[in-house]
Order: structure tokens, then C-alpha cells, then sequence
């Protein structure tokens, strides 16, 4: 029996399986989502347009289908991130990652950062679904990224992420640290590129990171079971993704 303080389920629910860049082919993400559902992580975030075939080879698991709103560079009115809010969860979308202003966060346009966060949260939350609030904390100072901490604690968003993996620099330990020190209790904290093993998603673990995006799935939780002496998962090879996350 593994003296190892997590089982496979705790490292294996940790992980959002990233189906993003886009390059993938149509059999890539059908690729892609098989592996998910056999390894049983958390999410399967995939393309926007390919969400309801997602949601629909989903259905009946424990493997959430999510997309992403306004990415990667946050830069879309909040009417158009309204819409591809309300599209994202007809399609059977259950866990959204929305991209916030860059550009106003920078320029200290604190109540239109706030509006455009309160949209999709509140849209979303009427649908029965999650959010995730990502910061792109390269471009950003600590006292930036404190700020949105607050507000999307005020906000009741369901996790604040470090990036989309597409940016100059992807999770630190020092923002994961800072975002949850300064992100209230309830709301969870997701790392997003950089993490590309198991001993980094247990470190990140250590932090309080919650959920992971990921790209190396297989590879990371091939090795947790074999730490955990549990067999192999055989199968599905993951698709290939040569830049984010």
C-alpha cells in the first residue's frame, strides 16, 4: 500500500486536459478527449467549436466539458464575451475560462474589468455552471493581480487562474502563493502553463492550486500511478500541442 499522501483521483481531478492550440485537428480533439475519459481527469477545455461534440462525448462521465470566453488575449467587448458565453454553455459547456481585459486592467480601468468579470460570472452561474478568471500574470504587477483577486472574490467567481498558456510566462510559485493568499477562502486557485510534470503538479498542489491546465496529461499521470503502484492505463496517445500550457 503507497505511503504517498494523494491518491490517483486527487492528482487525476486536479488536471483541466487542454485542447487549445490551434493547430489540433478534428481527430486530434477526438483524440484528445478519449485520452481524458480514460485517464478520468477534471475537464476536457477544448476549442469553442468543437464544445458540443465535446459535451456530448462527455455525457454520462465525471470529465466536465469546458472552453474558454474572450482568449487568449482578453481584448473582446464584454458583449461579445456575453456571447460567446451563452453559446459556450448551449453547447454543454459546464466549466467556462474567461480571459479578462489585459488592456484595462493595465490602464486601471478597474470598474470595466470589474463589469466585464461580473457578466460572464453572473450568466454563467444562472446556468448552473463554473467560471474561471484568468489574469495573464506576466504582464502584470503583484498589485494588479491582488486587485483581481479581489474582485473576483467579490464576484463569487469559482477559480482564479495565473494565464492562458499563450502569454510570455505561464504559473510561478510566487503568484500561485500570492493569488491564494489574497483570493477569498471559497474561490480556487488554477495554474496554467508551465506545469509539465507530476513532481510540478504536486508542488503547485502544495500550494493550493486546485486545477491544473495540461497539455502532458498521460506522461504525468502514467507516472502517479506508477508511484502509486496501480497499473498502467493503456491506450490513447496524447495529441500533440508544441506551444501552450
Amino acid at each position: 500500500m503507497s505511503t504517498l499522501d494523494y491518491t490517483y483521483l486527487d492528482v487525476a481531478k486536479m488536471i483541466d486536459h487542454s485542447l487549445l492550440n490551434p493547430t489540433l485537428t478534428a481527430a486530434d480533439l477526438d483524440e484528445g478527449i478519449a485520452l481524458a475519459l480514460r485517464y478520468d481527469v477534471a475537464s476536457v477545455c477544448i476549442l469553442p467549436y468543437a464544445l458540443k461534440r465535446c459535451a456530448e462525448a462527455l455525457r454520462g462521465s465525471d470529465v466536465r466539458a469546458s472552453t474558454t470566453i474572450g482568449f487568449p488575449h482578453g481584448g473582446h467587448t464584454t458583449a461579445i464575451k456575453l456571447a460567446e458565453t451563452k453559446q459556450a454553455l448551449a453547447d454543454g459547456g459546464e466549466e467556462l475560462d474567461m480571459v479578462v481585459n489585459i488592456s484595462r486592467v493595465l490602464s486601471g480601468e478597474w470598474d470595466a474589468v470589474r463589469e466585464d468579470i461580473r457578466a460572464v460570472v453572473e450568466t454563467t452561474h444562472e446556468a448552473g455552471q463554473k467560471v474561471k478568471v484568468i489574469f495573464e500574470n506576466c504582464y502584470l504587477t503583484d498589485e494588479q493581480k491582488i486587485r483581481l483577486c479581489e474582485i473576483c472574490s467579490e464576484l463569487n467567481a469559482d477559480w482564479v487562474k495565473t494565464s492562458t498558456g499563450y502569454g510570455t510566462g505561464g504559473a510561478t510559485d510566487a503568484d500561485l502563493a500570492l493569488m491564494r493568499k489574497h483570493a477569498a477562502p471559497h474561490i480556487r486557485v488554477k495554474a496554467a502553463g508551465g506545469v509539465r510534470d507530476l513532481d510540478a503538479l504536486l508542488r503547485v498542489r502544495a500550494l493550493g492550486v486546485t486545477r491544473c491546465g495540461a497539455t502532458r496529461t498521460a506522461s504525468m499521470l502514467d507516472e502517479a500511478r506508477r508511484r502509486l503502484g496501480l497499473d498502467p492505463i493503456a491506450g490513447v496517445a496524447p495529441a500533440s500541442a508544441p506551444a501552450g500550457y
